[in-house]
């Protein structure tokens, strides 16, 4: 006969969802490893398996109404290929060239701002490869440019991880969104290539992707977008940027104020381990400059003590923040379903 809780997620898919609690089921001899943001993706110590029944094996884990959630099985601590779950097809990229699964708990709603009805007025999207044989690893790099459905001057909102935002966060269908329901102003964005070779370089506080951003990314938005000019409305600009690129981000407004005055920075990798960034002791001691910051962060992150810890320095030294942490990981359909929160706020329509 079979038990009970394996017939539920034969029925229903797993986890199986029972009011707070999300229950992981297997089927087999031996359970794999359980890993997921409930852990910190941690497989020298992952999520512990209960016998329910011969060959049946659940494991409950304690959740907020609103997370959402990745996890994977695996094989081995040492090697990060997954064995799929036959119980839930939802998979989503890792960018690191895996596949996670992924759930939703009860409260927890995608944002319908991906979506763009076609009554909603949409942006051009353009692409544009840019050469530079000094500032930038491999010598060029790919930028889309995002031109919103006005014919007036805009701010620009350079984006890096720009191919990411592009595709997994669809940042330019949530802007289209939110402007045609008069949440926040028409933006341009520059939506800037990483080096996939090199990004961490590039984005640890890197003065030589100021420098690109600045003599290559800034005169190609203005051949061909529409913008307000930063000498007559200074700061009109904002940066944006998750993990390491949450960081450039944030880093980019310290050092460029009067250019990008408006930093959205989603789970900012502002610690490397344990060793503080530049920006940490650039905001302890810097005159406060004039800018505004939006910061964010999944509660089931290695990052998220680092943003506590930037969020108590902006508070202390007094500059224009605000800090939002929700319930989910470190991954782009977290980042994706908090970002219109951060953009109303920075460029209110």
């Amino acid at each position: 006969m079979t038990h009970p809780l394996l017939a539920q997620a034969r029925a229903v898919g797993t986890p199986v969802i029972t009011g707070d609690q999300a229950i992981f089921v297997f089927e087999g001899a031996n359970p794999p490893l359980l890993v997921g943001d409930f852990n910190d993706w941690d497989a020298e110590h992952p999520a512990s398996w209960q016998t329910v029944a011969p060959g049946v094996w659940s494991h409950t884990v304690t959740l907020p109404p609103d997370a959402y959630i990745e996890y994977g099985f695996r094989t081995d601590p040492d090697d990060e290929d997954r064995v799929p779950d036959p119980f839930n097809a939802r998979t989503t990229p890792n960018g690191m060239g895996h596949l996670n699964h992924y759930f939703y708990m009860p409260a927890a709603i995608p944002t319908p701002l991906t979506q763009r009805a076609r009554s909603v007025p949409q942006g051009l999207v353009t692409r544009h490869i840019l050469n530079d044989k000094h500032l930038i690893a491999g010598g060029k790099r790919l930028v889309h440019l995002y031109r919103p459905p006005t014919d007036a001057a805009c701010p620009l909102l350079v984006v890096y991880d720009g191919n990411d935002y592009l595709r997994r966060a669809r940042l330019p269908a949530i802007v289209d969104n939110l402007i045609a329901q008069r949440r926040m102003r028409p933006v341009a964005l520059a939506l800037v290539e990483n080096s996939s070779q090199a990004r961490m370089i590039e984005y640890a506080c890197n003065e030589a992707t100021v420098g690109f951003v600045m003599a290559g990314v800034l005169p190609l938005a203005r051949q061909h977008l529409n913008l307000l000019d930063p000498d007559q409305e200074p700061g009109a600009f904002g940066v944006l940027g998750a993990s390491m690129g949450g960081l450039m981000a944030l880093y980019t407004g310290l050092r460029l104020p009067h250019v990008f005055g408006h930093v959205l920075s989603q789970s900012g990798a502002f610690r490397l381990d344990d060793n503080p960034t530049v920006v940490i002791p650039l905001v302890e001691h810097l005159p406060v400059p004039p800018l505004k910051i939006w910061l964010d962060v999944g509660r089931y992150e290695w990052l998220l003590a680092a943003n506590r810890e930037m969020q108590g320095l902006l508070a202390r030294r007094g500059f224009d923040y605000d800090y939002r942490e929700f319930n989910a990981g470190h991954n782009y359909p977290a980042w994706r379903e908090d970002l219109w929160r951060g953009l109303e706020w920075l460029f209110p329509a």
